[in-house]
């Protein structure tokens, strides 16, 4: 009997996790103002970034509707950056190797995890 179920829950999490770590390595590679060492780090960081996007980013999403729509969505650039800036803030409580320089380095790091992620969700399916 063949299946033609979709990947479990885990095995999904653990293929994001796996893209979003992937994105922030890269992230810390190419910008210069985002600093990232050790893969302890990078698996930890990729972990808050995706509990930060997932809990708190549609509250903010939905605080910021009026901007949303006024910007035709452009104000979710902002909104990715202040996400990692909030994951940074994080990263820095716990005591992990995680910096971000300036505002300008986390919106240009939100910019390419968003393009890495996408490219890579595309490319794993």
């Amino acid at each position: 009997m063949v299946s033609n179920r979709k990947p479990g829950l885990l095995r999904r999490i653990i293929i994001r996790l796996i893209i979003n770590a992937a994105a922030i390595y890269l992230t810390a590679l190419v910008i210069s103002g985002i600093h990232l060492s050790g893969w302890k780090a990078i698996l930890l960081v990729a972990v808050l970034f995706g509990i930060v996007n997932t809990v708190i980013k549609p509250f903010v999403w939905i605080a910021s509707c009026l901007l949303q729509l006024l910007t035709l969505g452009l104000f979710t650039l902002i909104i990715n950056a202040l996400m990692l800036y909030l994951t940074e803030w994080f990263a820095d409580k716990l005591e992990l190797n995680f910096t971000i320089d300036n505002f300008l380095s986390a919106f240009l790091g939100a910019l390419l995890i968003s393009a890495v992620s996408f490219i890579l969700s595309k490319f794993i399916k």
